[in-house]
């Protein structure tokens, strides 16, 4: 079982810098790869960035590439996910999620993951 609590979240204009963080409990955070996904008012849960278990491996969706930067910190049980040039229409709340899984498959998929946080908010003004 794993239990994640995202912070960082906020209002702020277009073309500004925003980190969020999720801290997890458990003893076995190092064998989870971990996402962000986003969801926005009245649209799906979306992919937005994954990372493997070390680290080794980053996976971003072709919309926030190059703006955001995800990463962990296994001694701490922290991922984050560093957010620059922020847009308006990454307004959404953002969600962090675990999977069991380390392969390089289906990290997108929202069913692919089995622990969820409860989202936090990023509202981005233009």
């Amino acid at each position: 079982q794993v239990q994640l609590v995202e912070s960082g979240g906020g209002l702020l204009q277009g073309g500004g810098s925003l980190r969020l963080s999720c801290a997890a409990s458990g003893r076995t955070f190092m064998r989870y790869g971990m996402g962000w996904f986003r969801q926005a008012p009245g649209k799906e849960r979306e992919f937005v960035a994954a990372i493997s278990w070390s680290g080794a491996r980053t996976y971003y969706a072709d919309s926030v590439k190059g703006r955001f930067t995800i990463s962990r910190d296994n001694a701490k049980n922290t991922v984050y996910l560093q957010m620059n040039s922020l847009k308006p229409e990454d307004t959404a709340v953002y969600y962090c999620a675990a999977r069991k899984s380390d392969s390089g498959s289906y990290y997108y998929a929202v069913d692919e993951y089995d622990y969820w946080g409860q989202g936090t908010q990023v509202t981005v003004s233009s």
